[in-house]
């Protein structure tokens, strides 16, 4: 299957869906006077499928495994962070569960996809 358009990459809407549901988390009454944490989470989560988007558009796969390399990076960050907010009961232990394996799904998503890439850029 050729991808014509990064939105059509699973990675990338499983990526869109996170970052919707960490909006949702951050939207609760604790967690709205954290500024910090709230806005450090919230703009990992959009680095994650920004960088996906950015890289796909650069129509270069070098440059392409740079920026999901970036994203990979960021839903590390994420996943860290949702420790952060666990331990401040700003989230139950279902939603950390829940975000987490989520988080990890999709650096494993990348992680894949970056191998894919990195073997394509060898045999060319």
């Amino acid at each position: 299957m050729t991808i014509k358009r990064f939105e059509e990459m699973k990675v990338w809407q499983d990526a869109r869906m996170f970052t919707k549901v960490i909006y949702e988390m951050t939207s609760n009454h604790d967690f709205k006077k954290d500024f910090g944490l709230k806005d450090q989470i919230q703009r990992a989560s959009v680095s994650v499928m920004s960088n996906i988007a950015e890289g796909y558009e650069r129509d270069n796969n070098r440059e392409f495994v740079k920026f999901l390399l970036y994203s990979k990076g960021s839903i590390g960050e994420v996943r860290s962070l949702l420790y952060v907010e666990f331990d401040l009961s700003y989230i139950s232990a279902n939603e950390f569960e829940r975000g987490s394996a989520t988080s990890i799904t999709i650096a494993v998503q990348l992680a894949n996809f970056i191998k894919y890439l990195r073997g394509r850029i060898s045999k060319n």
